[in-house]
């Protein structure tokens, strides 16, 4: 029995193998039916036509305005309406690659730094700026870049495809449709060898892809994505000494904020309170009526105290907010605001917990002003986010003339610099007055 046993033995080994080829097998094979994988020969396909629509568009607005730039500077307008749809082209681009390779390319600084700038001024940051200048390149090389991309993916497939076909499709050919009962024109070792080149095409095939679709990424980085000049580096650094010092200086108000209103109100009324009770304490024994009525006192004190300790909370960070987002939290302003307010709200996720709070904090100011100053009727507040962006809005039909570097509107700007976000008030004398923001809302 024990030689037998012994031969025997090699079987579990033999099993082994068999596994650990058939792991290597799929693990070779596995990248033919990914997601990915074919997400991005889509992604390499559709560029070519994306790329010809905007090679098309804005070669046309250059040749035609270059054409009428003469005449009175008359093709200045199609320039700069050839250089704004061109950055339109890039802001679709990162969704294109966000929807495809699920790669969220940064958007590069914004063009426009200071939106309530006069148009002569918008028009020369258009015209100077690294990232219009990049936009307009990359919608230019986007065709022929693409062009070749998908060329090369397509034909490697194709080819893969074929060669490991060839035998099937030699025989498909001469005997089931033209009835040639003659041996295949190729040698059996040959037609082997295509098929095996085939198959070895048609397993690098999904890497190939991959790769192109990294190198296409790194290229769109590099032409719509953030720069990263010198100079705007120093730029750069130089905004956010602005912002800190601006989020150092908000902090430092609503921190005095604080310190008034506790020392103005509840401070006041909870010494109140305990010189009350004091006073109830000692008339307790001799005029228990007179004490009750003291107490009564306290109770409404203690009811007051605990009101404007909830404001006050609630102006630090309200819970509504916290409990049931942002919508709820704006519905709850609004709802609070003598004059009739619709919002409306589009947001698909929601954002992170320090957008949500400045985004309260906006609305908020925004419908105090309408109450107090616009001598408003209606009012909308609009919530919006697409492309890792928060966007609100705040319209009324009153007189207008808001002021963006009033204290209000200015502290609004601060809190809105501590996280790139973006101010715009459009208030012209006789209304309307519309206020927008838009900040990141990443979750």
């Amino acid at each position: 029995m024990a030689p037998d046993s012994t031969r025997a033995a090699p079987a579990p080994r033999a099993s082994g193998a068999a596994s650990a080829a058939m792991a290597v097998a799929l693990r070779a094979v596995r990248p033919l039916g990914s997601v990915s994988t074919w997400l991005a020969v889509i992604h390499l396909v559709t560029g070519t036509i994306t790329g010809a629509i905007a090679f098309a568009v804005v070669s046309a607005m250059t040749l035609f305005g270059l054409a009428t730039l003469w005449f009175f500077l008359a093709g200045l307008p199609v320039l700069a309406g050839m250089l704004y749809l061109s950055l339109r082209f890039a802001r679709a681009e990162q969704a294109r690659f966000a929807i495809l390779l699920g790669v969220e390319l940064p958007p590069p600084p914004p063009v426009l730094r200071d939106p309530d700038a006069g148009w002569s001024r918008q028009v020369r940051e258009l015209f100077t700026a690294r990232a219009t200048r990049r936009s307009f390149a990359y919608a230019l090389l986007r065709l022929p870049l693409s062009a070749a991309q998908a060329l090369a993916v397509l034909a490697l497939w194709s080819f893969a495809l074929t060669m490991l076909g060839l035998p099937g499709v030699l025989w498909l050919e001469l005997h089931a449709r033209f009835r040639i009962s003659a041996p295949l024109p190729a040698s059996p070792a040959e037609l082997a060898g295509a098929s095996a080149i085939g198959l070895v095409l048609l397993l690098a095939a999904p890497r190939v892809t991959q790769r192109l679709a990294a190198l296409d990424t790194a290229f769109a980085r590099r032409m719509i994505g953030p720069g990263t000049s010198s100079a705007e580096l120093t730029a750069r650094i130089g905004e956010l000494e602005r912002s800190r010092a601006r989020v150092v200086g908000a902090a430092e108000t609503e921190r005095r904020r604080i310190e008034r209103d506790l020392h103005d109100g509840a401070q006041q009324r909870l010494v109140s309170l305990a010189m009350n009770l004091g006073r109830a304490k000692a008339r307790f024994a001799s005029d228990p009526e007179a004490a009750m009525r003291i107490i009564d006192e306290a109770h409404a004190e203690a009811k007051q105290a605990l009101t404007e300790l909830r404001n006050l909370v609630r102006g630090v960070h309200p819970p509504v907010l916290a409990d049931r987002g942002l919508d709820a939290a704006i519905s709850a302003l609004a709802a609070r605001c003598p004059v009739p307010v619709a919002v409306r709200a589009d947001l698909a996720t929601r954002p992170a917990i320090a957008a949500e709070a400045i985004a309260y904090f906006v609305v908020a100011e925004a419908l105090t002003n309408v109450a107090k100053h616009a001598r408003a009727t209606e009012a909308a507040v609009t919530l919006e986010s697409y492309d890792g962006v928060l966007r609100v809005a705040v319209r009324d039909n009153g007189i207008g003339g808001a002021d963006r570097h009033g204290q209000g509107l200015a502290g609004l700007a601060d809190r809105l610099a501590g996280v790139d976000g973006r101010l715009s008030v459009f208030s012209p004398a006789g209304g309307p007055t519309v206020i927008e923001v838009e900040l990141p809302c990443g979750s």
